[in-house]
């Protein structure tokens, strides 16, 4: 049995090492294997990546993934890193202070969150206070291109990914900001904008097209998907969730 297991988790030939004579991965790969060993109707792996660095934690990820389609263990994985949650799981279930805030598939979760916890704690985000008048939603004085329905006026939250928005040339019903910083992730330019007065940075993805360009000292730009909440309070459901472009998209 501790032939088969070594060989399951990559370790044929490193039967007679020590623990010092292992690196993190390894021993990491050693105790999934003890565990495995008494043939377990559930695996829970609490944290089991956490001392590692990015890379080992990523190659883990993927072995681990086969490992679990190979056996068909039931797996329970937690983990406060959400890359590793949706690159791994089945489903997803977060939680916040001992209480479930949302359970689904990876994609439900990431496209579809149902509070301002689970918008703000799963992916990049951006939040801004905003107003609701007359059907449109404003940020500070004046409209920004998308509708509110038939909501009664008042303040909510408008919630939208980085890579969510449309470039815009001019600023007629839009939101707009000066740039304080640019970054590279994941292989795309990623802007840094201050909109001004008190707000916190927002963070917005550039288009390949533009991603060259050296003309970024004001960017003007539109949610293409976003979600609003009511304020009032994280469990509250969502107000509108909608894919909103231009000013006639109504939401849904």
């Amino acid at each position: 049995r501790a032939v088969d297991l070594l060989e399951l988790v990559q370790l044929s030939g490193l039967e007679r090492r020590y623990p010092a004579q292992l690196s993190g991965g390894q021993r990491q790969r050693v105790a999934l294997a003890r565990a495995m060993a008494v043939e377990p109707n559930v695996l829970l792996l609490d944290e089991p990546f956490g001392a590692l660095d990015a890379q080992v934690r990523k190659e883990l990820r993927r072995w681990l993934r086969e490992i679990h389609d190979r056996t068909g263990h039931t797996t329970i994985f937690v983990t406060h890193d959400q890359e590793e949650a949706l690159e791994l799981a089945d489903r997803v279930v977060v939680m916040s202070k001992g209480a479930i805030e949302q359970v689904g598939t990876p994609d439900e979760i990431y496209d579809h969150p149902v509070s301002p916890f689970v918008y703000g704690f799963i992916g990049q985000s951006n939040c801004l206070d905003v107003t609701l008048a007359n059907g449109e939603i404003w940020h500070e004085d004046r409209p920004i291109g998308l509708r509110a329905g038939n909501e009664p006026d008042g303040a909510a939250t408008l919630y939208f990914r980085p890579h969510d928005v449309e470039l815009i040339d001019g600023c007629g019903g839009c939101l707009a900001g000066l740039v304080t910083a640019s970054r590279r992730v994941a292989g795309t330019r990623h802007l840094e904008l201050d909109l001004g007065r008190k707000h916190a940075p927002v963070e917005i993805e550039l288009p390949p097209e533009r991603a060259a360009s050296t003309d970024h000292t004001r960017i003007a730009f539109r949610p293409t998907r976003w979600k609003l909440f009511r304020k009032g309070g994280q469990k509250e459901a969502p107000l509108i969730e909608a894919e909103a472009p231009v000013l006639a998209a109504t939401g849904t």
